[in-house]
């Protein structure tokens, strides 16, 4: 299967199609760059190598494919597994003691969302030094990173698209979106059959939130035409494989779909960023510990309808009215299973305005293509709430 012309404008390489992981040491090999670090001993072959990941991916078996794959070119490789969900300042900061006692000079980030975010905060600490907070924001590392590859596991957040690490101060629960093109990965492996291990709740939600990036990217105030094509092709190859991937997860092109979707979607953040639904969900896993994938999902056909309210259609890219995007959104939340309603998950009502304020206060609002406040963002909590 190509590659869609869209991917052109991406700096990642991306290596596509089943069994592809097994080039893994090669391409580490052809990517590979003198280190920024201060050089030090060194043990047989370079570069010295970290894969990011976490247990449940060790468990699955791909870890032990991806060392096979890099000591088979030669190189020398490391694995540090202690990252968890939404991985949190404590995580990169155990992956940065694992890279030094290591002395490593590539990362690869091997897993979900999470593993890949870890990776790249671990890069940011690793070579420019300070702590997380140091880097939230755009372009505040001022010094070279290592180069990194990503292998994503699931088809979601599309992290191997992207220069951003999303990491989670535990003291505040914010999540601190550090981004800077130092850090984007040198290539990204999407490899449909390491999709196969994929628990189907995980791969519900992370399914869906690939979709809401590409129904976001297609919206926001900074969408232009390369992420509009991005978001566009990211959408095509996503409406046709969701509730085919959902009835049947042996379904070998849907999922190959799914993969390249979810890439192309978070290739088109990169150009375009996010809205309202994301500014709604954050809040969501910060208070009750809704899954990421599960509070976007639900929350984003009543930010398309909000947004379409007065007569404007700003997901026209997708080739769709207001009403059909959102209930064919809806449509797919039936087929995973997930629920519809803020109620179902535990939220209380007299929580709805302090979500609403913690909602405004997210970066993600201020892209969206109609202005929202605490007072809009309100509303959309309600009609999400029963």
């Amino acid at each position: 299967m190509g590659l869609p012309s869209a991917l052109s404008h991406s700096p990642t390489r991306v290596v596509f199609g089943s069994g592809r992981l097994a080039e893994l040491g090669p391409l580490v090999r052809m990517e590979g760059a003198p280190p920024p670090l201060p050089p030090l001993p060194r043990g047989e072959g370079e570069p010295r190598v970290l894969v990011v990941t976490d247990p449940g991916i060790v468990r699955a078996g791909h870890v032990e494919k991806a060392l096979e794959s890099l000591r088979g070119a030669g190189l020398w490789a490391t694995v540090f597994d202690g990252v968890a969900e939404n991985p949190t300042t404590h995580h990169v900061e155990a992956g940065v003691a694992a890279a030094r006692q290591a002395n490593i000079d590539f990362l690869v980030g091997l897993g979900g969302g999470s593993a890949m975010d870890c990776a790249k905060g671990v890069n940011f600490i690793l070579t420019n030094g300070g702590q997380m907070s140091d880097y939230w924001g755009v372009g505040k590392a001022t010094k070279p990173m290592l180069p990194m590859i990503a292998v994503p596991t699931t088809a979601g957040t599309g992290s191997e698209a992207q220069s951003f690490a999303l990491i989670t101060d535990p003291a505040t629960h914010q999540k601190m979106a550090c981004g800077d093109v130092k850090a984007a990965c040198r290539a990204a492996i999407l490899d449909p059959q390491l999709t196969r291990t994929c628990p189907p709740g995980v791969a519900a939600a992370a399914g869906i939130d690939a979709v809401a990036h590409a129904v976001e990217t297609a919206g926001t105030t900074r969408r232009n035409a390369v992420s509009m094509e991005m978001s566009r092709e990211a959408w095509t190859r996503l409406s046709r494989a969701f509730e085919r991937v959902m009835r049947d997860a042996d379904d070998d092109a849907a999922r190959a779909d799914m993969l390249l979707g979810a890439h192309l979607a978070g290739a088109a953040i990169e150009q375009s960023m996010l809205g309202a639904a994301h500014a709604c969900a954050n809040p969501l896993t910060a208070r009750f510990g809704i899954t990421h994938g599960v509070a976007v999902g639900l929350m984003l056909p009543h930010v398309v309808r909000f947004n379409c309210e007065d007569g404007a259609n700003p997901y026209v890219a997708l080739g769709l009215s207001d009403e059909a995007l959102a209930m064919r959104i809806e449509r797919f939340l039936d087929a995973a299973r997930l629920p519809r309603t803020l109620s179902e998950l535990g939220v209380t009502e007299d929580s709805l305005p302090a979500l609403a304020e913690e909602a405004a206060r997210q970066w993600t609002a201020s892209f969206n293509p109609r202005r929202v406040t605490a007072v809009e963002l309100l509303q959309i909590y309600r009609a999400a709430f029963n």
